[in-house]
């Protein structure tokens, strides 16, 4: 009974719907609008503006089962993962909420019936904690649940700070927080280690399995506590734990997902020992960056980009240890859908591009390593003493992504020490750099926290009335505006469209007798409507009635961008396949801006009938239909959903004929023939994996269109010919140039043999051997390995070094006949005469060619050759 993981998975969400939850699908790995994240990491993560008032729901009871990421930023478990019991870089948290509904007794009372009455978990193989202080938490247990009071523990603030505790809650330094009580599982005594509080609580035995948060508070970053507006639970339970307990292993790792991952791993790889901690951290990465990958982020050099390529090349680096030769990590993604069952819907419908991504970035890395290991060769090898400086170590680490541990290897094989506290500073001193630069540390209280609601009447009206609710002035509440200040006004009631979507806020007057409110935009704040802008005639206060007009002109324009982008993502899924999501968007009245998955540059004749679908569907003039309905009934038509969107229950859906269904708040066109004109101006790659579209619509695209005609006008009259013929011309005009090149060419080579045969009997005779060395006037750089060979055929048997020094740079060349290379090579050779020229270069024995950038030193530099052959003859 509720053995398997996605059985767990099932059960929990049935109990708590049960209960009045309603059920809610796990959001994205990347944050939604939230700057102090990292990744997701935590069930709450998407309901954290209704905890704090911002956003309502149609329901005030949740439950989940959410994917979670710890990979980096404050909670990164990394480094431990595969090597413990319980660590992970991905994990699911099965969790149920409340948003000011029941509290802590409802809450206890649902995790303790779930946990011995649904799972039969023996209640003397549990205990509790609670904050030392919560009374109210101790009474429910003890006197209304049952627990004794001997397995009830209380815990005070143990980490050096007032509300730094095991039992209170906070996700990061801002944001909402409360005590908890967490429900530990007794392991057995043959486990070793102790219960919370005690000295020997690090050890396994006893295991935290459910945590409820009593979410009373919103931390300011002055460490302030400020009551929430309702108090509201949030808990979770680790389904890898859980599912530990229920298959009678103490392991995660030896839980039904993970056995199966690792046992493909080992099939892929080759191995027979199943109990290799790299088969785990495999296993582990596997979930994370394939889940990653499915939910936008893509291997990069930053954010949440160098996160997952860490992860992969960790993985990738385990693969190896154990023998793998070839790409195997992307192998593993089949198993995994598999074994996640109806945990992997998204997944699934991204296989081929999280297959391709992890595939690319793993012979990536292999290209890496191959760099890496001569950088490191060759920093071994001019080493002066037997410690690797911890520089060197960090630069091959964060500019090639070399493993640490394979350059320790690769020392520790040569009897050399690494630098480590050297590199520890320079990893610390990164770290400092990319804490300032970072997105991930904003204060979420920074924003305005707004307790009112605005009706939005825009979508049919750009003129309205409403009354004003609050005004704003430097961030905080004020009864009133005057003349020249600039501010914030909430209304009620609004036609003005606030950012969200990709669609900027509009623009317009508020306005009333004596009284002109420009609105430069218009933004959320949480379920309320901020107009921003300047008051330029008369006073507001709070109560009053303004008459509110959106700028028609911007509207309209911003509209037809807007409508496009739906029929673009249709598009493109149609040309280019199944796999392109929109990954984010700029719509707003000069164009459109929009971003998709898709691994390779799109071709000329795929932008076309991507550009020609979309026109024809303009042409069509389909009427666009928006309907309400629930958030299920919406995806069944095939509603497509946008990057970065929070959707409620009730969605708003927008139809565009039998061409494009998405769920969309945005305001659009009437008609697709409204659009008039859709001409793509740009497409290129912003990131690893994503695609970006420029385009224009309307007017906007006709503007376009003339001045690409001017041009092509302008480039007709300087080949005097017409706009007709401008490729025919073009091309004839490029087949007269490279018949010119390759005449110029021809006319060098004869110039070079000409040359060579007066600079042949300026050869030398060094004991036996035929020694050329001359410093050339006059000669182009790129005509230098045409004269070698000609004065090789002419002397036969011979040593030659030619230099050139022309505008600040050096070009030197050295040829040595075959018959001599056993005595001097000439990539040693051209390399002696670089050094001395401010350069480097090399190449083959018999012929190399090198750089350098101090011609004063070059006549010098060829007086050398002579003593070093001399003495490589004798």
């Amino acid at each position: 009974m509720f053995q398997t993981t996605a059985e767990l998975r099932s059960a929990f969400l049935k109990y708590f719907e049960d209960n009045g939850h309603q059920v809610v699908d796990s959001s994205s790995l990347v944050p939604g609008n939230d700057p102090t994240l990292l990744f997701t990491n935590a069930g709450m993560n998407q309901f954290k503006d209704v905890f704090l008032g911002m956003d309502k729901r149609s329901y005030n009871r949740a439950t989940t089962s959410q994917r979670c990421v710890r990979a980096g930023g404050k909670h990164n478990d990394l480094d431990n993962v595969g090597y413990t019991a319980r660590h992970h870089t991905f994990f699911e948290m099965l969790g149920n909420f409340s948003f000011g509904d029941y509290f802590k007794e409802e809450a206890i009372r649902f995790a303790w019936t779930f946990l011995t009455g649904t799972l039969k978990l023996p209640k003397e193989r549990l205990c509790v904690t609670i904050y030392e202080t919560d009374d109210e938490a101790y009474d429910i247990w003890t006197q209304k649940i049952g627990v004794p009071a001997e397995n009830l523990i209380r815990i005070g603030d143990n980490k050096g700070a007032a509300f730094a505790s095991d039992n209170f809650w906070q996700m990061g330094d801002t944001g909402p927080c409360g005590p908890c009580t967490e429900i530990f599982y007794d392991h057995g005594e043959h486990i070793w280690g102790g219960r919370p509080g005690t000295p020997e609580e690090d050890g396994d035995r006893f295991i935290e399995i459910w945590n409820i948060v009593f979410m009373q508070y919103n931390r300011q970053a002055d460490g302030e506590m400020l009551p929430l507006p309702k108090p509201s639970v949030d808990t979770g339970m680790g389904i890898e734990r859980i599912a530990a307990i229920m298959q009678g292993v103490h392991s995660n790792y030896e839980i039904d997902i993970f056995k199966a991952l690792i046992a493909k791993s080992a099939e892929i790889i080759g191995v027979t020992d199943l109990e290799n901690k790299s088969l785990r951290v495999i296993a582990d990465h596997i979930r994370s960056c394939a889940f990653l990958i499915a939910d936008g982020v893509m291997p990069s050099n930053e954010g949440r980009g160098y996160v997952l390529r860490r992860i992969i090349r960790r993985a990738v680096r385990h693969g190896n240890k154990l023998g793998a030769t070839e790409s195997f990590f992307y192998k593993l993604v089949p198993t995994l859908i598999n074994v996640m069952g109806d945990a992997a819907k998204e997944l699934v419908q991204m296989q081929a591009i999280v297959e391709k991504a992890l595939k690319a970035e793993e012979e990536q890395f292999a290209r890496t390593l191959e760099r890496g290991l001569q950088i490191l060769d060759s920093a071994l090898t001019d080493l002066k003493t037997d410690v690797l400086d911890g520089e060197t170590v960090f630069k091959l680490y964060d500019t090639y992504g070399f493993p640490v541990d394979l350059t320790a290897d690769v020392c520790r094989e040569r009897d050399i020490q690494v630098d480590e506290a050297g590199f520890e500073a320079a990893m610390a001193e990164q770290r400092s750099r990319a804490q300032a630069a970072g997105h991930f540390g904003a204060d979420y209280n920074s924003n305005l926290i707004i307790d009112t609601d605005t009706e939005f009447c825009g979508y049919t009206e750009l003129l309205g009335q409403g009354t004003i609710k609050a005004l704003y002035l430097d961030g905080k509440a004020v009864d009133s505006l005057t003349q020249g200040q600039t501010g914030v006004v909430v209304l009620d009631n609004t036609p003005f469209y606030a950012e969200s979507g990709g669609q900027v806020g509009d623009k317009g007057l508020l306005t009333s007798d004596g009284v002109v409110f420009n609105v430069v935009d218009t933004q959320k704040f949480g379920p309320a409507t901020g107009h921003q802008g300047e008051l330029t005639e008369g006073n507001l206060v709070v109560g009053q009635v303004l008459s509110a007009q959106v700028d028609k002109k911007l509207r309209h324009r911003t509209q037809l961008n807007h409508s496009v982008t739906h029929l673009l993502h249709a598009a493109l899924r149609q040309v280019l396949g199944s796999h392109v999501t929109q990954k984010g968007s700029l719509v707003n009245p000069e164009r459109l801006r929009f971003d998709f998955s898709h691994f390779e540059a799109v071709k000329p004749t795929e932008l076309k009938m991507v550009e020609d679908l979309v026109n024809t569907q303009i042409r069509r003039n389909h009427e666009l239909k928006t309907a309400e309905m629930a958030i299920d009934e919406a995806k069944e038509k095939g509603a497509m959903a946008l990057f970065g969107e929070k959707y409620d229950a009730e969605v708003r859906v927008v139809t565009m004929g039998d061409f494009s269904i998405e769920l969309c708040g945005g305001t659009h066109v009437g008609r697709t023939g409204d659009i008039g004109l859709f001409k793509i101006t740009s497409e290129g790659g912003i990131a690893a994996g994503v695609r970006r579209i420029e385009a224009v619509t309307g007017a906007a695209a006709m503007a376009y269109v003339a001045e690409q005609q001017a041009q092509l006008d302008e480039a007709a009259a300087l080949l005097k010919s017409d706009s007709a013929s401008v490729v025919a011309k073009l091309k004839a005009q490029l087949d007269k140039v490279k018949q010119l090149e390759k005449d110029l060419s021809q006319l060098k080579d004869k110039l070079a043999a000409a040359a060579s045969a007066d600079l042949a009997t300026d050869a030398i005779d060094i004991n036996g051997v035929k020694v050329l060395v001359k410093k050339l006037e006059g000669v182009d750089a790129g005509s230098l390995r045409g004269l070698q060979d000609e004065l090789k055929q002419k002397l036969k048997s011979a040593i030659i070094v030619l230099g050139v020094a022309k505008e600040g740079k050096v070009n030197l060349i050295a040829g040595v006949s075959n018959d001599l290379t056993k005595q001097v090579k000439a990539g040693e050779l051209v390399a002696m005469v670089a050094q001395q020229v401010g350069g480097k270069g090399g190449g083959r024995p018999d012929m190399a060619q090198a750089g350098g950038t101090q011609p004063e030193a070059l006549d010098a530099a060829l007086a050398s050759v002579h003593p070093w052959i001399t003495e490589r003859l004798s």
